[in-house]
C-alpha cells in the first residue's frame, strides 16, 4: 500500500447486515491517487495513515461516495458526496469488490500457516494440472499459471486487487485456484468475498509479532480463515502434527466443515513411515483404508507434510486418492523453498530457502541433515524493521544444527545492518561475519567439500535487497549459480 492508504490492526466480526451495492460506481479505490470519476473511495483507518485525510484528494479526482467508519461521517459529508458508514469498512470494501468484479474461479482453496503456504499452493496447482484442470496459484511468488508468473506486492493482495485478479483468472479459463492466506491479509479482510471452498492449516510459530499484538493476536488472525472466510459446508484440512492444530480442528468442527486431518496422527491421510534418500524420500501413507507408497522427489520432513496437506485439499475437494498420490511422484519444489539451485565443483548441493523465522530455519537445517554426509553450511541474516527478538534465537539454532555458519545481511531496510548482525552473533559467536551477501555466498560455496551441503536462507525467491528506502537488484539464486559455475560447478534443478 502507498502512503495514501493505511493498515488496520484490530480484528472485528464481519457485519451480517446487507451490504450497499457496488453497482452505480465505476470503480473502487482505497488509495486516493487511484480514484477516477465515478469511483467510491474507501477511507480506511490505519497505522501509517488515516484514509480520512485523503477524502478531499479523492473527491477532487472524481469520487462520488466515501466508505468509512461512522466517526468520519461529518467530515466526509462536508465534501457533498454520499457517505457509506460501516464499523468494519475493510470487510465491506472486500464484499463490494467481490460484487463489482463478480467472476471467480469455480474452485478456490486457501492455505494459512507460518511456513509452507507457498509450497502447498504450488503443490496443489501441480496436482490439479496433472488431473487436467486449468489451475493457478497465488501468493508470495505471485500469480502462477502454465503461461507464466505475475509478481504481486503482497502475499494476499488488497481486496480490490484480489477480486480483480480472481475475475481475470476466471475470464482466462482458470477454474481451480490455490492461494495463500497471510495473517496480514486475513486480519485486514482482504480475502472476504472470495468463495473459498476449502481451507488448510500447515503450522504456526512465532512470526510477524512486529504487526500483531502478540502470539494470540497472530493465531486469531489465522483462525479467521476457518472461522469466517471459508464457505459454509466447505472443507478443512489440518496438519494435526503441528502445535495449535487442535484449535483449528475445533473451529472446523464448530462450523461443521468437512474435516480431513493429515500427518503422523492424521485420520484422513496418515503418514506411517518416511524414508530419506539421495533424491528425496519415500512416504508410506494410509487413506480411506488403503495404503500407498509415494516416492516424493523432495527433501525434508516439512516438504512431506506440505505435500500431504496439498494432497488433502485435492482429496477433500473430490479427487481420487489414487490419482492424487500418483501425482506427488512428479512434484517440483516452489521457487526459493529448499530449492536446489546449483552444485559445487565437488558435487556438493547448494540450496536456497525462504526461511526467515527461528522455526523455519531449524526446520530446513533438520530436514537437510539426513542428506548430508559431511558438513552442513548455512548463510543467513535477519530483516530490519521486523521482530528483533528472533535474531539471537536464529543464531542459536544455526549454532546447534549447522557445522559452519556465515552471518550476512538480509534486508536491513532502515536499520543499521551492523547492529542486526551483532544481535544474531550473540546467539552464534563462532560464526563468520560477512556483511556483503554476494561475497558471503561466494565464500560459502568456495568452502564446500565433497559430501558437504550449503543452504542460503532468508530471501528465497526474492530478487531484490532492501537497504534504506531502496530495493537493489539481488537474487540468492542467481548469485549462487554464478559463484558455483565460476568455481567449476553447475546449475541445479528447475523449480515449479
Amino acid at each position: 500500500m502507498g502512503p495514501h492508504s493505511g493498515v488496520i490492526l484490530t480484528l472485528g466480526k464481519v457485519s451480517a447486515r446487507p451490504v450497499n451495492t457496488a453497482k452505480g460506481f465505476s470503480g473502487l479505490a482505497s488509495d486516493s491517487r487511484e480514484v477516477k470519476p465515478g469511483y467510491l473511495f474507501a477511507a480506511l483507518p490505519g497505522t501509517r495513515a488515516n484514509g480520512a485525510r485523503y477524502i478531499a484528494d479523492a473527491v477532487a479526482r472524481g469520487a462520488v461516495a466515501v466508505l468509512g467508519t461512522p466517526q468520519i461521517r461529518e467530515e466526509a459529508e462536508a465534501f457533498g458526496v454520499r457517505f457509506i458508514a460501516d464499523k468494519n469498512p475493510r470487510a465491506r470494501l472486500a464484499r463490494m469488490a467481490a460484487e463489482l468484479f463478480a467472476l471467480q474461479p469455480k474452485t478456490i482453496a486457501a492455505v494459512t500457516g507460518t511456513n509452507g503456504k507457498t509450497s502447498v499452493a504450488v503443490f496443489l496447482r501441480q496436482i490439479w494440472d496433472a488431473a487436467g484442470f486449468k489451475s493457478a496459484s497465488l501468493g508470495t511468488i505471485g500469480v502462477v499459471t502454465r503461461e507464466g508468473t505475475r509478481s504481486l506486492a503482497h502475499t494476499t493482495p488488497d481486496p480490490i486487487e484480489m477480486h480483480r485478479i480472481l475475475a481475470e483468472l476466471a475470464k482466462s479459463g482458470i477454474d481451480h485456484l490455490a492461494l495463500e492466506a497471510s495473517s496480514h491479509g486475513l486480519d485486514q479482510y482482504r480475502l472476504d468475498g472470495a468463495d473459498v471452498a476449502a481451507a488448510a492449516f500447515t503450522n504456526i510459530t512465532r512470526d510477524h509479532l512486529d504487526y500483531h499484538r502478540d502470539f494470540d493476536g497472530y493465531l486469531t488472525a489465522k483462525l479467521r480463515l476457518f472461522g469466517e472466510v471459508v464457505r459454509e459446508g466447505g472443507a478443512a484440512v489440518v496438519n494435526v502434527d503441528a502445535a495449535s492444530a487442535d484449535t483449528f480442528v475445533a473451529v472446523a468442527r464448530r462450523r461443521k466443515l468437512k474435516l480431513l486431518t493429515v500427518g503422523i496422527a492424521g485420520e484422513g491421510i496418515g503418514l506411517a513411515k518416511r524414508i530419506p534418500n539421495a533424491h528425496g524420500q519415500t512416504l508410506e501413507v494410509s487413506c480411506a483404508g488403503q495404503s500407498y507408497a509415494i516416492d516424493l522427489p523432495l527433501a525434508g520432513e516439512f516438504q512431506a507434510s506440505n505435500a500431504l496437506v496439498a494432497a488433502g485439499l485435492a482429496i477433500a475437494l473430490g479427487q481420487s486418492p489414487v490419482g492424487v498420490f500418483a501425482s506427488l511422484r512428479h512434484l517440483k519444489g516452489a521457487p526459493g523453498r529448499l530449492e536446489k539451485v546449483a552444485f559445487a565443483a565437488s558435487g556438493a548441493p547448494i540450496y536456497v530457502d525462504y526461511a526467515h523465522t527461528p522455526d523455519a530455519l531449524e526446520t530446513i537445517l533438520k530436514a537437510l541433515r539426513p542428506h548430508v554426509a559431511q558438513r552442513l553450511i548455512v548463510i543467513f541474516g535477519c530483516g530490519g524493521d521486523r521482530d528483533t527478538g528472533k535474531r539471537p534465537l536464529m543464531g542459536k539454532i544455526a549454532a546447534q544444527h549447522a557445522d559452519l555458519v556465515i552471518v550476512s545481511d538480509d534486508n536491513p531496510r532502515t536499520e543499521d545492518a551492523t547492529a542486526i548482525r551483532k544481535a544474531i552473533l550473540a546467539g552464534v559467536p563462532q560464526a563468520r561475519e560477512i556483511s556483503d551477501r554476494a561475497l558471503a555466498i561466494r565464500e560459502g560455496i568456495a568452502a564446500l567439500g565433497k559430501d558437504d551441503c550449503l543452504v542460503i536462507a532468508g530471501k528465497g525467491h526474492e530478487t531484490g535487497q532492501i537497504v534504506g528506502d531502496q530495493t537493489r537488484p539481488f537474487s540468492d539464486r542467481e548469485e549462487a549459480i554464478k559463484a558455483a559455475v565460476a568455481e567449476g560447478g553447475r546449475p541445479g534443478e528447475p523449480s515449479a
